[in-house]
């Protein structure tokens, strides 16, 4: 009876240890902070950060026991970063997770010492942010998503979509924007596409640049990737069913707030992911060792509601193909 007492005792504590492996391996203790940088506005994206914080819970942290989050957010979309950041290295967090380019560049500039968490970067090589991807080699690790490798790949499907269409204008911003501007260029050509490119540097400016874009007989619309045109989704897709055009976006967030379609990656996942980079770090791993990652899962979302709206019907072909339909 004994035996079986203390074998169902050890059992119990092997899966507690399963379980929670995180709080096993914490100092006793410890309360953790994490500075939390975010891409524009805090609110918007309230729903990418839970994320984060649940599957940091589900890694063995609860705020107010063993973990603090640290939020300093913009107060509107495209303000500096740079008091953001060295605010956060002053109260002395262990790491900062920071989305969007700028926002990374500013937590850079701001620290080398501090671990920083990309979620996600662009191209984080090019920008500097790293030596490699296998060997990231300094302070920051994180997740890569290649906007401008997958921005081609969105003109595509919109040409699927509707494979009439020969104009299409391109909506981009500084923030990273000219590259893939670039980039749907070279596709728009091969495609046999018109491509208009519209610069919009102000939330203020997105009405005139539809107006545009209408003015120029475009037949659908392109949102670039970037935290900027993220925070601005809803007034965005607006908009767009205001002037009637078909639009693709990076994130399927923009498509449940009521555009055409999305391909990307999964705009709450990547967020999950960066909270097991946060985890492995406050586990003693250096961000020099940790390889910068992509995102796990990538989707091609469509709003059929929209679609019917515009009296648009979906192909087969990119039926067969859609990770996810919105109603």
């Amino acid at each position: 009876m004994n035996r079986r007492r203390t074998l169902a005792t050890a059992l119990g504590a092997a899966a507690l240890a399963r379980a929670w492996p995180a709080l096993a391996q914490q100092p006793a203790g410890r309360v953790w902070r994490v500075g939390i940088l975010p891409g524009g506005l805090y609110a918007p994206r309230k729903f990418q950060w839970d994320a984060f914080q649940q599957r940091m819970v589900e890694l063995g942290y609860v705020e107010g026991k063993n973990v603090q989050y640290e939020i300093r957010a913009p107060l509107e979309e495209g303000a500096p970063y740079d008091e953001l950041a060295a605010d956060l290295v002053r109260a002395k967090v262990d790491v900062i997770v920071a989305t969007n380019v700028t926002a990374i560049a500013a937590a850079n500039a701001a620290t080398r010492e501090i671990p920083i968490v990309m979620c996600p970067s662009s191209d984080p090589v090019a920008l500097g942010f790293v030596s490699s991807l296998r060997q990231p080699g300094g302070n920051l690790t994180g997740i890569n998503v290649q906007t401008v490798d997958i921005v081609g790949k969105r003109l595509q499907l919109l040409r699927e979509m509707l494979p009439k269409v020969s104009r299409v204008a391109f909506v981009w911003n500084t923030q990273g924007g000219k590259a893939q501007l670039e980039a749907v260029e070279q596709a728009a050509q091969k495609l046999g596409v018109k491509l208009q490119g519209i610069e919009v540097s102000t939330p203020e400016a997105l009405p005139g640049a539809l107006e545009t874009a209408v003015k120029g007989r475009a037949e659908a619309l392109m949102f670039m990737s970037s935290g900027f045109m993220f925070g601005l989704r809803a007034q965005i897709t607006a908009l767009a069913l205001k002037h009637r055009l078909p639009a693709s976006y990076s994130q399927p967030s923009s498509v449940a707030a009521g555009g055409l379609m999305s391909y990307g990656p999964n705009d709450t996942e990547y967020y999950r992911q960066a909270a097991v980079f946060v985890d492995k770090i406050f586990k003693g791993r250096k961000p020099a060792d940790l390889p910068v990652e992509q995102p796990l899962k990538w989707e091609l979302v469509i709003n059929m509601k929209t679609a019917k709206a515009l009296g648009i019907t979906v192909p087969q072909v990119l039926l067969l193909q859609v990770t996810r339909v919105i109603e």
